[in-house]
């Protein structure tokens, strides 16, 4: 997914920044549009939409259940030292993550 991003994005950088004119940038829509208007090109999106169809119950299972796995692991586990810590580095008021918590000197 992420070279697929990467070639888009490179595509239209090109096409928004190349010296060669309105020539080039027609020629470049025309080989776009006749790519996407490929049956074989439908015929393959078309399966990729079937396919996600189909596995979104799993996927939605899995990220749940990783989801519940990762709040059990933040979650209170009775030692109370974990979570007081993890309530002092989020809580904006606390002192626990500044360097000097109580600086010395004259204030401006």
């Amino acid at each position: 997914m992420r070279k697929l991003t990467l070639l888009i994005a490179g595509g239209i950088g090109y096409v928004l920044g190349t010296r060669a004119g309105r020539e080039r940038y027609e020629q470049i829509k025309q080989t776009v549009t006749r790519v996407k208007e490929d049956p074989r090109v439908q015929e393959k999106a078309q399966q990729a939409a079937d396919l996600a169809k189909e596995k979104a119950p799993v996927v939605k299972d899995k990220v749940a259940s990783a989801a519940g796995t990762a709040a059990d692991k933040v979650a209170p586990s009775g030692k109370g030292e974990h979570r007081s810590d993890l309530e002092d580095q989020l809580n904006p008021e606390s002192t626990a993550l500044q360097d000097d918590p109580y600086p010395q000197g004259d204030l401006p």
